[in-house]
């Protein structure tokens, strides 16, 4: 009976000692003593209401990277290339891909439509890992539940594209990183070039 009495004690001195700072549910401060090794007592956090932080490296359903917008502007330049690289290793093959044309026929390096069936994909990364562009990433909302699948499931270009402004956002130190690796593949092509033209 002690023992039981006493874990009842324990289970709300925390509240106690949060009382006067706010509270210890629903502040973000206290969530993330809650959820450290240094938290005692009930730990349960009231989603939706409060909402554990995800990992730069947590991975949900694929979007596709563009440029930030111009001003006045409502999308940026797209990185895809509409090479079909995601679809083809696309383990449950939910991407569609659409290739643009140009007015005299030839192939144009975007696509004109892009599709993911966010019920099928299996969130592996595959398609962003796969990616020689780096214009497809992995999102961090996976707060995707709707109750009509047909127009809220199947994520068209339009949904999917994001700036690069959001990926540096939810990802900062892999977009930093990323970013590095791109600037120096960039010197040294610049640099093979030059050394060609002499």
């Amino acid at each position: 009976m002690a023992v039981t009495i006493k874990h009842f004690v324990n289970t709300y001195r925390e509240d106690l000692a949060w009382y006067f700072k706010g509270g210890r549910y629903y502040n973000d401060e206290a969530l993330k003593v809650r959820q450290s090794l240094k938290g005692t007592g009930a730990i349960t956090v009231n989603y939706p209401e409060e909402k554990l932080p995800v990992p730069e490296r947590f991975r949900f359903v694929p979007f596709l990277v563009s440029d930030d917008p111009a001003p006045g502007q409502q999308w940026g330049h797209d990185w895809c290339t509409s090479c079909g690289i995601c679809a083809k290793v696309c383990p449950p093959q939910c991407i569609w891909i659409k290739r643009g044309t140009l007015p005299n026929g030839r192939p144009k390096p975007e696509p004109e439509e892009f599709y993911i069936d966010i019920d099928i994909c299996m969130n592996c990364g595959f398609c962003a890992e796969y990616c020689p562009f780096d214009a497809i990433k992995m999102d961090h909302d996976y707060e995707l539940a709707s109750y009509d699948r047909t127009s809220a499931h199947i994520h068209d270009k339009e949904r999917l594209s994001k700036p690069l402004s959001y990926w540096q956002s939810i990802a900062p130190e892999r977009a930093r990183m990323e970013a590095e690796v791109r600037d120096a593949e960039k010197a040294a092509k610049e640099k093979k070039k030059a050394e060609r033209g002499r």
